[in-house]
């Protein structure tokens, strides 16, 4: 897959829009990533530059090589040839998604999906589980990872949108089909976290339209939590950082984050828990080290990719940004191939919505 790149620190949308798209000629897709105030004008003037090629895009903190920013910035990603690509919109997250589940399957059919080659980016507004079990109904039948993000840090009183082919939309998921034509696309996770020395919990109480953990083992949750830990209640959401809540289907960890704790001792986290779900406490272990295994897991599976998409939770760049980190994993990631992404406010791989990690999408 062939791709350029542009990025933009211009206040104006217009400038930005002219700056970051100076080299980019004949494009057959684009991603884009900008600030929230530049959105609407940068999503109408990509669409007048660029008249019909397949185009999503959001708004929020983006980053691409060592940059990162959350205001003042446009990143264009322009796959330019070696790929077979189409976007859509899937509607209504919150009531009813599956009735627009029908332009995944067309563009799967337009793309000429191929197992090894094929890969579903996604960026969406809301209702992530919901999203990812009606996504994968189709994704299933034709062995295509899901990879993607939450939009995250849309100001207060402010709406979230995604960016489809010229237009905005709420409650919403943009997502973009490609086929790698001239290589294979691999999928990967980094997971930071692993289970600490208490036992497995489960969920015997929950409320899923809250996103709510009511009880572990028949007590409330956030008394669970601070039994472990030694914390009390009032210390429990600072913690989430050191030791988020985890649950695990086949030895493998998917984290829910918590970030409310109610006054009843329930807690509020941005994965859904689902009753009888087996919940640990978790432990955050040596992210350099892990982060350098990525590195090379990542070179292993492709020495020269075209792209490398990626998915951080915004916990992860609190973490980082708190430890002096952020500029080493950026440089370090970026080593790897041209790094480009977003931070979510959670995360989509494959068949599960999670919190605090990172998802990849490499294409040779």
């Amino acid at each position: 897959m062939k791709t350029i790149y542009g990025i933009s620190r211009k206040a104006k949308a217009e400038e930005s829009v002219i700056e970051a798209t100076a080299n980019i000629q004949s494009p057959i897709g684009i991603m884009f990533f900008c600030d929230y105030d530049q959105l609407d004008d940068v999503t109408r003037l990509l669409n007048d530059k660029y008249p019909g090629v397949p185009t999503m895009g959001t708004a929020g903190t983006t980053y691409f090589k060592e940059t990162i920013s959350d205001s003042n910035i446009l990143i264009v990603c322009a796959i330019t040839g070696g790929a077979t690509l189409d976007v859509g919109v899937i509607k209504r997250l919150a009531s009813s998604p599956l009735s627009d589940l029908y332009h995944l399957s067309d563009s799967i059919k337009k793309v000429r999906a191929e197992h090894d080659k094929t890969v579903c980016l996604e960026l969406c507004t809301n209702d992530e589980e919901r999203l990812v079990s009606t996504m994968n109904i189709v994704l299933e039948k034709h062995d295509i990872p899901l990879v993607g993000g939450t939009v995250f840090g849309t100001p207060a009183g402010k709406v979230s949108y995604v960016s489809v082919n010229g237009k905005l939309y709420d409650d919403a998921c943009a997502y973009m089909i490609i086929k790698n034509d001239s290589g294979k696309v691999h999928v990967f996770r980094e997971n930071i976290y692993d289970r600490a020395d208490g036992k497995a919990h489960t969920a015997t109480k929950v409320n899923l339209a809250k996103k709510e953990l009511i009880e572990l083992d028949n007590r409330p949750a956030a008394d669970v939590y601070a039994d472990e830990t030694g914390l009390t209640r009032d210390k429990i959401v600072d913690n989430v950082l050191q030791a988020p809540l985890g649950r695990v289907v086949d030895d493998e960890v998917f984290i829910s984050s918590m970030y409310e704790v109610t006054p009843s001792g329930s807690l509020i986290c941005y994965k859904r828990i689902n009753e009888n779900d087996q919940i640990y406490t978790l432990k955050l272990l040596d992210y350099r080290e892990i982060n350098k295994a990525s590195i090379e897991q990542m070179r292993d599976m492709c020495g020269n990719p075209s792209l490398i998409f990626s998915v951080n939770c915004i916990y992860r760049y609190l973490l980082f940004q708190n430890e002096n980190y952020l500029s080493d994993f950026l440089k370090g990631m970026s080593q790897c191939g041209p790094y480009l992404g977003y931070i979510g406010g959670g995360e989509q791989y494959k068949h599960q919505h999670v919190n605090q990690t990172m998802v990849c999408a490499i294409f040779e």
